[in-house]
């Protein structure tokens, strides 16, 4: 039977979006997925409340977090991965084929030919397969591409972070058409995620709460299977792209999505300051069409 981590997860309302820590009860080693650094769009501004809500979790349970986990660069949010391997010392991680998706928005944005494009930005890049532990807990990285190029899912013991491939239940599972996206791959990386055992918990990365709902994380392989929107009929892969790719259609763009990335291409770093000081973010004008 695989190792059960403990689970505390932490709500982004603003973005809707999920952050995770797990950690092995025996030896109290953790590590952190998918921080969110706030940001106002408004206002251009920055804050820490969702990575300092986490450190005083950590912090308070007393968790020696060994890993700081980026499953994708996101579109619609910052990463405050290097915010908190400044405070907890701990080595960043994300999926090594980040690097396809650093040279396609570096050609998008049109960036300086001092920017890296080979996943520097992290302290490793994770292989489709590749193992490694936490405290206990057996962490298997499952390249799950489709919703971005570079998309990874953790499977630590019976618990999977699942990214922006599913969302609850009735929600079905996330949109395929972000610069890099394909709803063929999505649908294998789908397929491959609800091939685990079905009392794997699946917690994924973001929840709108349809209907008034209250936000939730985490169903089990089984209950997806058995009740996800987009899946729970079986469908081919012909029907299921047909299904995403009409609906993806009709979706904007996220909001954030031409801000995060500048970011979150850095590995959640601002651009280098200008001559005053400051840093600032390009908007590539009429690079999409409007929707």
């Amino acid at each position: 039977m695989p190792r059960s981590p403990i689970v505390k997860s932490f709500w982004d309302e603003p973005t809707g979006s999920w952050q995770y820590v797990f950690h092995d009860p025996a030896t109290m080693k953790g590590a952190i997925v998918d921080p969110v650094w706030d940001y106002d769009p408004l206002a251009a501004a920055t804050s820490t409340r969702n990575a300092d809500a986490i450190l005083a979790y950590v912090r308070e349970t007393g968790i020696e977090i060994v890993w700081i986990l980026d499953t994708h660069p996101h579109a619609d949010h910052f990463s405050a991965a290097p915010y908190l391997q400044e405070q907890l010392g701990a080595p960043t991680a994300i999926g090594e084929k980040v690097v396809k998706v650093q040279r396609l928005w570096k050609e998008i944005y049109h960036l300086g030919d001092d920017f890296p494009t080979d996943g520097s930005q992290w302290d490793r890049l994770w292989a489709d397969g590749e193992r490694f532990e936490v405290g206990e807990i057996p962490v298997t990285v499952m390249f799950s591409p489709g919703h971005t190029l570079a998309s990874v899912t953790y499977v630590a013991g019976d618990a999977a972070f699942v990214h922006d491939t599913l969302m609850m239940p009735d929600s079905g599972n996330s949109r395929a058409d972000f610069p890099g996206g394909s709803s063929a791959e999505l649908y294998a990386s789908i397929r491959r995620i609800l091939a685990l055992p079905d009392d794997t918990r699946v917690h994924v990365g973001h929840d709108y709460a349809p209907e008034g709902r209250d936000a939730e994380c985490c169903a089990t392989v089984a209950e997806h299977k058995a009740s996800n929107i987009h899946f729970r009929d079986d469908p081919t892969e012909a029907e299921y792209r047909a299904t995403r790719d009409a609906r993806d259609a009709t979706l904007p763009l996220p909001k954030l999505m031409l801000a995060a990335l500048q970011i979150n291409t850095r590995g959640g770093r601002k651009p280098a300051p200008e001559s005053d000081g400051r840093s600032y973010l390009k908007i590539p004008l009429d690079y999409f069409e409007p929707r």
